[in-house]
């Protein structure tokens, strides 16, 4: 079955990860770029969980009530009916669940992951195959400039500039695209004249 890729923002989000080891560390650091509040509960934790910045960490067994107020759990304790009884608390609570090694208990998968800035891909197989996940993730990743973040960052500063030359919603896409071709073919920032006249091009329909 393929899982329907949602991109959420989990910034300032409350998020539980239930369990203190290998597993735990790489959801951990795979989530800390996205800024999300993360609570680890485990009775023993890596001294690399430990060193992680803005963790709270609760060194005690998974209690339910640690489920309150939580946007996403993560259960990857190397108990699997643990994990299992995690996931049944969370659906019964609607609460997003990821359960590490039982597919059929989550309500979401962690795709193999390349992100450049704001850019995220995500690539999930539903579980079939993790290797074939990272597979095409790596040959994602090596199709990306190490820049386009930079590049994403320079055009979102300019959606103001844009929306108040250009009105109208059409031409403004318009504009929108070309600035993306023309920094990708030119390079960035572009010099004032050059894009006072993509500007005016798009205004005058031009574009």
């Amino acid at each position: 079955m393929a899982y329907f890729p949602f991109f959420m923002d989990v910034s300032q989000g409350d998020g539980l990860i239930v369990g203190g080891g290998a597993v735990a560390l790489r959801k951990i650091e795979k989530l800390l770029p996205y800024r999300p509040r993360l609570t680890v509960c485990a009775p023993a934790l890596l001294p690399e969980i430990e060193r992680l910045p803005s963790l709270t960490l609760l060194r005690r067994s998974f209690e339910p009530t640690m489920l309150e107020d939580k946007l996403f759990v993560i259960a990857a304790t190397d108990d699997n009916d643990l994990n299992s009884e995690i996931a049944a608390l969370c659906r019964e609570r609607r609460i997003p669940v990821n359960a590490v090694d039982h597919r059929a208990a989550c309500t979401f998968l962690f795709p193999a992951l390349v992100k450049r800035g704001p850019l995220s891909v995500g690539i999930s197989t539903g579980g079939a195959s993790p290797t074939g996940a990272v597979y095409w993730k790596e040959r994602i990743d090596g199709l990306i400039p190490e820049d386009a973040g930079d590049l994403l960052d320079y055009l979102d500063g300019l959606r103001e500039a844009v929306k108040t030359a250009v009105p109208d919603e059409k031409s403004r896409a318009a504009v929108f695209a070309a600035l993306f071709d023309v920094c990708m073919e030119e390079g960035w920032p572009l010099s004032p004249q050059a894009l006072d006249g993509l500007l005016a091009d798009g205004k005058e329909g031009r574009l």
